[in-house]
């Protein structure tokens, strides 16, 4: 038998927790909708008030006993629309396994709807506590929290690859000879899109790796140029038929962890289209690291789309067959 756990740690992993939030404006892009990746947010927020009603807020977490919080898993499934007023109701409830070594939570998000409770989504988030290595800590840990810490978030898989990189900062998308040439490597001739880029401070946080809304964001924006890739650019594609993507499910794993600016590889990949109305992508995130790539991320988003039938009034759209063969056929390699 070890030490009876810490208060403030049996709360956190025993005692459920509702919080009333607000998504950010920032993720009203369409009409009054809020997107995936800010329901996402909202999800990690509460995640965030469950450790401050227990006790042990991220904050003090970091300066007091050198742990730094990072989500390094969260599982997404979208229900009704969270609009830009909404305030939410989120319930987070602990679900850590006897002997798991990270932390996990289920996260229910529910909002009003004339005069009903309605869920809008549903999460389940694993988090750690990264020893960080830079600062000393104040205070011994918290009984019952030593299991949580580790002092690194993964450990990746690593590739061989025989193409030269480009030199670091030119930025280069798609494929074909102008591509860039690890991405046309790891590609091959898969239905892929592949994006690099450099991941800036604002991705990261405790400073030096980038955080799990960081790749919610590349998340959005690969989406984002493979459809442009596709011929389905989402402005085009809202002005001519009135459609806008929308997500239904959408997960990130961490595999391993991406250091403020390093150089991005993500590759995406159409991995089914079903029944013409959704369609599902994998997403797979590398570093260049001693002429290796490490598989630092790994998720996927399913997407279909609304058609706009009425001012503010969004229905299903069912894809055609020209939408089912842009979404599965790489642009450059379409007759």
């Amino acid at each position: 038998m070890g030490p009876t756990p810490h208060p403030a740690v049996t709360a956190l992993l025993e005692t459920p927790t509702t919080g009333r939030l607000r998504p950010l404006f920032e993720g009203n892009n369409i009409s009054f909708a809020i997107g995936f990746k800010h329901i996402n947010y909202v999800a990690e927020a509460a995640v965030l008030n469950h450790f401050r009603e227990a006790g042990l807020p991220v904050g003090e977490l970091y300066r007091r006993f050198g742990l730094g919080f990072d989500v390094v898993d969260i599982h997404s499934r979208l229900g009704a629309l969270l609009a830009v007023d909404d305030e939410v109701e989120a319930v987070v409830t602990p679900v850590t396994e006897d002997g798991a070594d990270r932390l996990r939570f289920k996260v229910e998000q529910f909002v009003e709807r004339d005069g009903k409770r309605v869920k809008c989504a549903g999460s389940t988030i694993l988090v750690a506590l990264r020893i960080d290595d830079h600062i000393t800590a104040e205070e011994p840990w918290p009984a019952g929290l030593e299991r949580f810490t580790t002092a690194r978030l993964g450990d990746g898989e690593r590739l061989e690859i025989a193409a030269t990189p480009l030199p670091y900062g030119d930025f280069t998308a798609g494929r074909g000879a102008t591509a860039d040439p690890v991405l046309n490597e790891v590609i091959g001739e898969t239905n892929a899109f592949g994006w690099r880029r450099r991941m800036g401070y604002f991705y990261c946080h405790f400073n030096e790796r980038v955080q799990m809304s960081g790749f919610l964001r590349v998340m959005e924006e690969v989406e984002d140029l493979f459809l442009a890739d596709r011929g389905l650019a989402i402005k085009e594609v809202l002005d001519t038929r009135g459609w806008i993507p929308v997500v239904t499910r959408s997960r990130i794993e961490l595999l391993d962890e991406t250091v403020m600016e390093e150089e991005l590889y993500t590759v995406y990949t159409v991995e089914n289209v079903f029944k013409t109305l959704l369609y599902t992508c994998r997403m797979d995130c590398y570093v260049l690291r001693d002429g290796h790539l490490v598989k630092t991320a790994t998720g996927s988003i399913t997407h279909g789309y609304l058609h706009e039938a009425a001012p503010n009034q969004w229905e299903m759209a069912e894809f055609g067959r020209t939408t089912v063969e842009a979404l599965t056929t790489p642009r450059k390699a379409a007759s």
